[in-house]
């Protein structure tokens, strides 16, 4: 869209509406106002504006106030614009490959909307808002309540459902923006009919525009944010603050898709320290793909000893296998083809595609639910896979693309240590503090909602030490289920008294010399508790027993070669066994 016979002129006042006094060539004009909204952020005294002479000799004002610069930001405020600007964008052959009609001013129901069109074989409703009002790069649409505007929102969702497409179509007049949100300020109403008409299947679209005093034209998509407008607000003092505060992890020094991938997996359901020296005994002997893919069972399982779910490391060896065989040995550099490879699922890949590659995805653990489950105020339960899957779309849109590693992780930090759970957040450390909702209403002790998982069934168990004077039994758990795989000590169901133990050595061939109880101990699985009891059984010789899969070592042979899964840690104490966490020996 153009205009002609364009002149600069300097913003005086505005008596009403429609006109306001402008100094056009040293003298002071009255000219007509082309869009009837507030503006009052935009005509202050002094600012620059661009005028049209009216091509109408018999029009009292001889100017329209087409456009204001507003700082660096040019912006267009001709009114009856954006209706114009959209009609020329979708004959242009935009949003609709087979165009067949285009009907201006059409009345429906007991609405009149700007646009109606036939294309690809259906009718189109659409309502086009021209938007001016902008801060720090964010829009909002209106600066002014507007009942005909919910009106149309409300007109737009009955079309819907009878059968029409309708589109509300957000044109920003300028360049340069962030994001739409509706102005809950002005008109909560209309946010709330926008959101509404949303949900019912009206499609919401904002695009910006190239502005120039001389012309305007629809440039590009502005993402859209219809609820808390939060998730869009944070990016920038969130990579800013974790670019100042990260901490220094040894995973994060050379992050390349093998390592990030290794170090995420340790890290589900364990401590950062605590994840450290495992992971950099890891590396050192299985630095590659290959080297996972070839590597031992028994080794694998030794090198994972102490993080316990062992699945993981299980489906990492069969992952990599799949990546020598489908992928050439090179680890995948795509979202879709990280999601197919085994034990990989949206959090694992979106955090290597960002990482190690990145791209904008995003890695939605438990700390990033929370952080955005305060920022936002929402009181949506998180084990709730529906929730998450809500979140990681929301976060889609926000992530920034010149930074997407540095906004997932910094969110992940955020979470880790700063918006912490029980209800203890450190506010006055957050960054983005001044936006978060459960910060303003009080609630961070009550929000992320967290619904409480099924009881664990509990089992009872004995665990019994045999050993003679240089020897411990151990034996390998089956291969399917918990722990499968593994090394343990034996152990039966229920808890046995020191005479049950005793007969229980006789009947499997042991000759107990001395039998001293241990102490209880409980290890908690994810569906499953263990309350144990233990004892130390001293026999005169171990090979006697009859028992199918014991295997007879030195506790030293132990520590180096089996792997002893963690709910016997209190028993492997006792037993003399060094596992030697850090140290290569036991590898």
């Amino acid at each position: 869209m153009k205009y002609e016979h364009i002149e600069p002129g300097i913003f005086h006042s505005r008596p009403n509406r429609f006109i306001a006094k402008v100094e056009i060539g040293g003298r002071e004009e009255t000219v007509h106002v082309k869009n009837t909204g507030r503006c009052r952020e935009l005509l202050v005294p002094g600012a620059k504006v661009y005028l049209e002479r009216s091509g109408n000799p018999d029009r009292k004002t001889k100017w329209d106030l087409i456009a204001v610069e507003k700082g660096e930001r040019m912006i267009n405020m001709d009114s009856q614009a954006p209706n114009v600007l959209v009609k020329e964008w979708l004959e242009a052959g935009n949003l609709f490959c087979d165009l067949a009609r285009i009907r201006p001013e059409y009345t429906y129901g007991n609405s009149r909307f700007d646009l109606y069109v036939e294309a690809d074989g259906q009718k189109i409703l659409m309502e086009v808002k021209g938007v001016t009002l902008e801060e720090d790069g964010r829009v909002r649409f209106p600066d002014a309540p507007s009942d005909r505007a919910v009106k149309h929102m409300e007109e737009l969702k009955e079309a819907v459902k009878n059968g029409y497409q309708a589109y509300v179509f957000f044109v920003i007049q300028m360049k340069g923006v962030r994001f739409f949100t509706p102005n809950t300020d002005t008109h909560p109403e209309f946010a709330r009919a926008l959101k509404e008409a949303a949900d019912g299947g009206v499609q919401v679209l904002a695009y910006d525009c190239l502005v120039s005093p001389e012309e305007v034209h629809i440039a590009d998509p502005v993402p859209v944010a219809l609820e808390n407008p939060a998730l869009y607000e944070m990016a920038d003092p969130l990579v800013g603050w974790y670019r100042e505060h990260k901490r220094d992890l040894p995973w994060r020094k050379d992050p390349d898709a093998y390592r990030v991938w290794v170090s995420e997996i340790m890290l589900q359901q364990t401590r950062v320290e605590a994840v450290k020296p495992y992971y950099e005994r890891f590396l050192k002997k299985l630095p590659t793909v290959r080297d996972l893919a070839d590597a031992e069972e028994d080794v694998l399982l030794k090198l994972w000893e102490g993080l316990g779910y062992y699945n993981r490391v299980r489906n990492m060896q069969k992952a990599a296998r799949q990546i020598m065989v489908d992928f050439g040995g090179k680890f995948p550099e795509t979202y879709e083809e990280i999601c197919s490879l085994k034990g990989i699922g949206s959090y694992t890949a979106g955090a290597i595609s960002a990482f190690a590659y990145g791209l904008p995805r995003p890695a939605v653990d438990g700390n990033v639910l929370r952080v955005v489950m305060r920022l936002t105020g929402s009181h949506a339960d998180i084990m709730k896979q529906s929730v998450k899957r809500k979140v990681e779309d929301a976060l889609q849109e926000v992530i920034p693309k010149d930074a997407a590693s540095d906004f997932d992780q910094g969110l992940i930090e955020l979470g880790a240590i700063v918006c912490v759970p029980n209800g203890s957040p450190r506010c006055e450390e957050c960054p983005l503090a001044s936006i978060c909702e459960a910060r303003k209403q009080g609630l961070t002790g009550e929000i992320p909602v967290k619904s409480k998982a099924k009881a664990r069934r509990i089992e009872n168990r004995t665990v019994l030490l045999f050993k003679d004077h240089k020897e411990l039994a151990v034996r390998k758990r089956p291969g399917r289920g918990l722990l499968a795989g593994l090394y343990e000590f034996p152990n039966v169901e229920g808890h046995l008294t020191m005479d049950e133990v005793t007969a229980y050595c006789k009947e499997i061939g042991l000759a107990p010399v001395r039998v001293r109880p241990l102490e209880n101990a409980k290890h908690i699985f994810s569906h499953i508790e263990w309350h144990m009891t233990g004892y130390e059984v001293l026999v005169d010789e171990l090979e006697k027993t009859n028992e199918k899969g014991f295997l007879f070592a030195l506790p030293e042979e132990i520590g180096k070669k089996y792997s002893i899964p963690s709910a016997f840690e209190v028993y492997v104490r006792h037993a003399g066994i060094e596992k030697g966490i850090g140290g290569q020996e036991n590898v």
